[in-house]
């Protein structure tokens, strides 16, 4: 994980109107105090429960994938004892040291419309300090900007980048966000590159509340339904399997790693205690899919399901037999899963923001954009030191030993 942040600047000419801030006026319970307490696994859930839209970054199995981190789970209490906001936190310790880095991956859940930051933000550095932190990282898991399929299809070409194109919507509470943490010294990690966020800025995402399975077919484009009816054709079987299979997985997804020159630098052990974690907190939270032709997997995706979300998390395929489009049948068959288990979205997570049709990393973009989704630039990942000389050294020491690694 990179966590090296350079400043940057306001976006030039970014406006909002009056009315599209309006929610974020101070009502109710916004008048009075948080505080900030460790919450127990059954009060965390309890919280999530309610709350359909959650990362499950954000689930509390999440720190039992990441063995090499510590975890707490902390809530924000009004003075009457309510819990209105959540966080699930890892902590890195820097070695040798007791100090530890502070981690909210797609996180806090909290009233990010709250115009009054302060009132989040203040009570939870003041417990990661008093928990040992010398910085920490948080990743609102708000969107900053979109962009249509269509719009990035006619805006392809050399040296082009997503952030380019005038966006089809600009999130009005994104911006506010991020014009809130800047003014308060965060940083947003990694400036424009999307490569310095841990978890994906850019993301791609297929709306499906409100939308039939016909209506999804609707907006694949032809090449995508002509690969969906080839598998079909030629035999493509998509089948789910359990834990048993994922050493198979492993397999295609190094033999993915070697062909598409990236290294994700997961061990077989980590799907395995991830499968487990994942799927004791619910059954089928985590969902392994198998693409099979002639009696071998050809393809192998994972997708991960929380509330009224669905992720494609990892996918993986062989170097032959390509033209049966295995990769197209899985995406295809999990997008009408999602469907059916009542989701809102279908998150095909990490895009490059390359629109250069001669980069290498356009051809994952180009693949996505025939499902019809769009682009999401999330507002991404903001650090900042806990006050103190010392912090301050150890959060730039902490730095130095990143880069070096």
């Amino acid at each position: 994980m990179r966590l090296l942040c350079i400043p940057v600047e306001p976006m030039a000419g970014r406006t909002w109107e009056a009315t599209d801030v309006s929610a974020l006026l101070v009502t109710g319970d916004r008048d009075q105090d948080l505080t900030v307490r460790g919450l127990s696994v059954a009060e965390y859930r309890s919280f999530l429960a309610d709350r359909p839209d959650v990362s499950f970054l954000q689930y509390p199995s999440w720190a039992e994938v990441k063995d090499q981190w510590s975890a707490e789970r902390v809530g924000w209490h009004l003075d009457t004892g309510e819990l209105k906001g959540a966080a699930l936190v890892l902590y890195r310790q820097f070695p040798g040291t007791r100090k530890y880095f502070a981690y909210l991956p797609e996180g806090p859940v909290a009233d990010w419309a709250d115009p009054d930051v302060d009132r989040w933000l203040g009570p939870l550095l003041r417990h990661l300090r008093r928990a040992g932190a010398f910085a920490v990282r948080i990743g609102p898991s708000l969107a900053y900007r979109r962009w249509d399929a269509a719009l990035l299809k006619s805006a392809t070409g050399p040296g082009r980048k997503v952030g380019d194109v005038l966006a089809t919507e600009v999130d009005s509470l994104g911006s506010a966000v991020a014009e809130r943490l800047r003014a308060r010294g965060w940083r947003r990690c990694g400036g424009d590159g999307e490569d310095a966020d841990a978890q994906p800025r850019y993301v791609f995402q297929v709306p499906l509340a409100g939308r039939t399975a016909d209506q999804l077919w609707s907006g694949l484009n032809q090449e995508w339904r002509r690969n969906v009816r080839a598998a079909k054709k030629a035999g493509v079987e998509v089948v789910t399997a359990g834990a048993a299979e994922l050493p198979e997985f492993y397999r295609l997804l190094r033999i993915t790693e070697e062909r598409d020159g990236f290294r994700l630098g997961r061990s077989l052990a980590y799907y395995e205690r991830q499968y487990a974690v994942l799927n004791a907190e619910q059954p089928g939270r985590m969902r392994l899919y198998l693409a099979v032709h002639g009696g071998e997997v050809l393809a192998a995706h994972t997708m991960i399901t929380a509330g009224r979300r669905v992720w494609y998390q990892t996918g993986a395929s062989a170097d032959h037999r390509r033209e049966v489009r295995p990769s197209n049948a899985l995406q295809w068959q999990m997008m009408l899963d999602a469907h059916a288990l009542g989701a809102d979205v279908y998150d095909m997570r990490g895009v490059p923001s390359t629109l250069d049709p001669h980069d290498r990393p356009f051809g994952l973009l180009r693949w996505k954009l025939g499902t019809g989704g769009r682009v999401v630039e999330t507002l991404g990942e903001w650090e900042t030191p806990m006050s103190g000389t010392a912090n301050h050294a150890l959060y730039r020491a902490f730095q130095a030993y990143l880069a070096r690694r």
